[in-house]
């Protein structure tokens, strides 16, 4: 059998790094709940009646979480080893969202606690290096790699970014992005369009959906990195397409694709649609 080719190693190494990152101590399948915050205090604990529920061994009543509408503040119960940014929180403090430059990360042993903005909603994360999704996690599916599938795009910047409201898995729930411009490609010899949302560390990002959708691939949408656009030009690897962190975990909050980028064709590349259950045969 012949060698596989440099490309579809580095691919296939790629895919390897992607399922590395989705079971580490601080991914996806971590997340163990996810509850939307309301004006007044918030109990959070092992006890019945707390309101964000931690797993049982936790203290009843860890802490409060104090909501004006606009800051969240942590008010802890005494005695209750809790951690702000890995340092130890006797007094209230506010607690800074993923919304802002510096989010702030609140710890109790094994447990993680997020504050999410999603719109103008306020959320807390809870994630859980011993989550279920984290304990029965199989592995990721995938297409076998095909270079025919990766091809050069043509990209359009917009005058200025437009700033999106993007509906999510969730209902009534959206996430503010920004978009930046359209790409033009050809795939499968059809013409193509997609509109490129700004992301960090030299790429932009793109929410799709295809013909595969909710038969071979994750239903909602996949992901998509590109390298940041040189000369007007950028590659799109859809053997590097992936699924949300919504098809691992049902308390996260995916955005879904805009129109635009829903498109009218099978692109069989990239991540297949998540088997919890695989067969044993």
């Amino acid at each position: 059998m012949a060698a596989a080719s440099e490309y579809v190693q580095e691919v296939e190494k790629w895919r390897q790094d992607m399922e590395a990152r989705l079971k580490a101590d601080d991914g996806w399948l971590t997340v163990a709940g996810l509850w939307w915050l309301e004006k007044g205090d918030t109990t959070f604990g092992s006890a019945a009646n707390a309101k964000i529920q931690l797993p049982p061994g936790n203290p009843p009543i860890a802490g409060f979480l104090r909501f004006d509408g606009q800051r969240v503040q942590l008010i802890p119960t005494e005695g209750v080893p809790l951690l702000v940014n890995d340092q130890p929180i006797l007094i209230s403090t506010l607690v800074n969202s993923d919304a802002e430059t510096q989010p702030d990360t609140i710890t109790l042993g094994d447990l993680t606690l997020l504050v999410l903005k999603r719109g103008d909603r306020i959320g807390i994360r809870l994630k859980d290096k011993n989550s279920k999704y984290r304990r029965e996690f199989t592995h990721r599916n995938w297409f076998p790699v095909d270079e025919k599938y990766k091809v050069e795009a043509k990209f359009t910047p917009y005058p200025k970014p437009v700033k999106r409201q993007i509906p999510t898995v969730l209902d009534g729930v959206v996430e503010d992005q920004e978009a930046i411009g359209t790409v033009d490609f050809t795939l499968n010899g059809q013409p193509l369009k997609m509109e490129a949302v700004k992301a960090s560390a030299g790429q932009i990002w793109f929410i799709f959906r295809d013909k595969t959708a909710g038969k071979q691939t994750y239903g909602a949408a996949r992901f998509l990195y590109a390298p940041t656009p040189k000369n007007g030009k950028t590659v799109l690897d859809f053997n590097r397409a992936y699924n949300p962190p919504c098809a691992f975990n049902p308390f996260t909050t995916c955005p879904l694709p805009v129109k635009q980028n829903i498109l009218p064709l099978a692109i069989e590349a990239g991540e297949l649609k998540y088997d919890e259950h695989p067969s044993k045969s």
